[in-house]
């Protein structure tokens, strides 16, 4: 999976000793985060695979998938973006920080519905398979 070289904690303590904004922009400029296209491109040179699999597996809309890969699509919702990691075959450490990447929640085993979602990354389940999951526990689909 794609890391950057630096965690989040070591850029905030450099910022905040920093004098020289600017500076420390140019510095750190390969330690910013991608655009989501972008980023989920590199996903799949890790795993990989092709756009065209990964869209035919996720049940997304071919187009509206092709607009996230491209960056037309800046914000896609929650749902379609878990379609899109189940799809790619992330583990849930590499779901739960394209979540929170893309700026959304991580998923909580508080919540019915994101424990479903949890179980069936563990068990490594297609979309097509964790929506007959959801579906067997009155859970909403993750693409209706």
């Amino acid at each position: 999976m794609f890391k950057f070289a630096k965690s989040t904690g070591e850029l905030f303590t450099e910022l905040k000793e920093e004098k020289n904004l600017q500076s420390w922009r140019t510095h750190n400029r390969d330690e910013f985060a991608l655009p989501l296209g972008e980023y989920l491109e590199k996903l799949l040179a890790d795993k990989n695979l092709t756009k065209q699999e990964v869209i035919e597996r996720s049940g997304l809309n071919r187009e509206y998938a092709y607009h996230i890969f491209s960056g037309k699509k800046k914000n896609p919702s929650r749902t379609k973006l878990l379609a899109l990691a189940v799809a790619i075959g992330l583990n849930l450490d590499e779901v739960q920080y394209l979540l929170r990447y893309a700026g959304h929640g991580v998923l909580y085993p508080r919540n019915s519905w994101d424990a479903v979602i949890i179980s069936a990354i563990e068990q490594r389940l297609s979309v097509m398979q964790t929506n007959e999951l959801l579906h067997s526990l009155g859970e909403s689909i993750l693409l209706a």
